[in-house]
């Protein structure tokens, strides 16, 4: 039998509780640690400040954690250390006020104060907070500078450097939580903007594989239902088609399922993207609906990009599907230009001249994204003899020759 060790309840704390303790420890001793290091220096110039800068660095980490109190813990040593200094001064060389240069000190403390209030301004945001902590600062600063500053010109000009530091502070403070502000809500509307255009992306191609299928579905059901009496042949050529076409575009969903469900977005897709290459796929698709495409290529046919060879695809895709479901005709041209500077892609019948139905299709406004996010641009409408053309001029990437 095992027993697991005893262990200490301080050993059982959290260790953000024992770092606060640690903190609140370390700022506690700060005006004690202040206040015996300006009783033992009698001259406070030069290289004897180095231990005042020192003892600066105690109430960091109540500072990062607990601002306010910290900013209380630094007041109450400063206007100590000051008086102290003065009072000692002043014992010392009864006929000056405070001889020695205890201003030194005096401007050290004021600015770990104004650090201190930077610091509470850039990550406590808050008009209300700002006076509420610079008030109460300048007055500290204020009461402090009256033991080391005699003649009402001095002082009136100590107070007024005090308010200058502390409008600094205040305003650099100011500075850097509008900046951290400002990036954040940069950050946040790419993340938006980043967003939303992977939800346009993932529509269109949902839009372009669903809408091209179930559209050749559609007419292949149609045709086995008005022949399966009279040619049985035909209607089971037809539920082939309804098969083939359902099976590839099952696959095609689950690909598309499974590359949003990958853990790493950046990772490799899991099946390629189809290109230029694979129009035969989508002319077997046409003549199965009944409709017959000629493709003609022209110019020097190469390997471009995978986004334009990818947009090229969806295009000619829908542009078919609305022949299928809309022009009502049996055949269609598919022209391909490889260009030196542009892949032109043009689809034209000679059907009813209408492509969607107004107000309930997203076909031709996706073609039109999708040149667009390419800097082309894409156009369709009804050709002047009758029928309807669609054309896409998709810039080629300099260097695809």
């Amino acid at each position: 039998m095992t027993t697991a060790p005893i262990r200490a309840p301080w050993a059982r704390r959290p260790p953000a509780a024992v770092g606060e303790a640690l903190a609140w420890c370390a700022a506690l001793s700060y005006p004690v640690a202040l206040y015996f290091a300006v009783v033992a220096e009698p001259e406070l110039t030069g290289l004897r400040l180095l231990p005042l800068v020192a003892c600066a660095a105690l109430p960091v980490a109540l500072v990062w954690r607990r601002p306010l109190p910290a900013l209380v813990l630094v007041l109450t040593a400063s206007f100590l250390a000051t008086t102290t200094a003065a009072s000692r001064a002043a014992v010392t060389t009864p006929w000056a006020w405070a001889p020695a240069p205890v201003w030194q000190l005096g401007y050290l403390q004021a600015l770990v104060a104004d650090l201190v209030v930077a610091w509470i301004v850039a990550t406590r945001p808050g008009v209300l907070r700002m006076l509420l902590t610079a008030g109460p600062t300048f007055a500290a600063q204020a009461v402090g500078a009256s033991h080391y500053r005699s003649g009402s010109d001095a002082y009136v000009s100590t107070l007024a450097f005090l308010a200058l530091a502390l409008t600094v502070a205040c305003t650099v403070g100011h500075l850097v939580h509008e900046r951290r502000r400002h990036a954040e809500s940069d950050r946040s509307r790419t993340a938006e903007l980043a967003v939303s255009a992977e939800r346009l992306r993932i529509a269109r191609e949902l839009h372009d594989m669903v809408a091209h299928s179930i559209g050749a579905i559609a007419i292949q059901a149609g045709v086995g239902r008005r022949v399966i009496d009279s040619r049985p042949t035909d209607a089971r050529d037809a539920l082939t088609a309804i098969e083939s076409t359902s099976r590839e575009t099952l696959a095609g969903l689950r690909h598309m399922l499974g590359a949003l469900r990958q853990a790493d977005p950046e990772g490799p897709p899991l099946a390629p993207a189809p290109t230029l290459a694979d129009l035969d796929r989508l002319v077997a698709h046409a003549q199965d609906a009944g409709v017959r495409v000629d493709v003609v290529h022209s110019g020097e046919q190469r390997p471009l990009s995978a986004d334009v060879e990818l947009a090229a695809f969806r295009i000619v895709q829908e542009a078919l599907t609305n022949v299928i479901r809309h022009a009502a005709v049996s055949e269609c041209r598919v022209s391909v230009d490889y260009g030196d500077r542009a892949l032109t892609v043009t689809v034209t019948d000679d059907g009813r001249g209408t492509a969607e139905e107004p107000g309930r299709g997203y076909g031709l406004t996706g073609m039109r994204e999708r040149a667009t996010l390419l800097r082309g641009r894409c156009t369709a409408g009804p050709r002047p003899g009758g029928g309807f053309r669609v054309t896409a001029w998709l810039p080629v990437p300099v260097g695809v020759r």
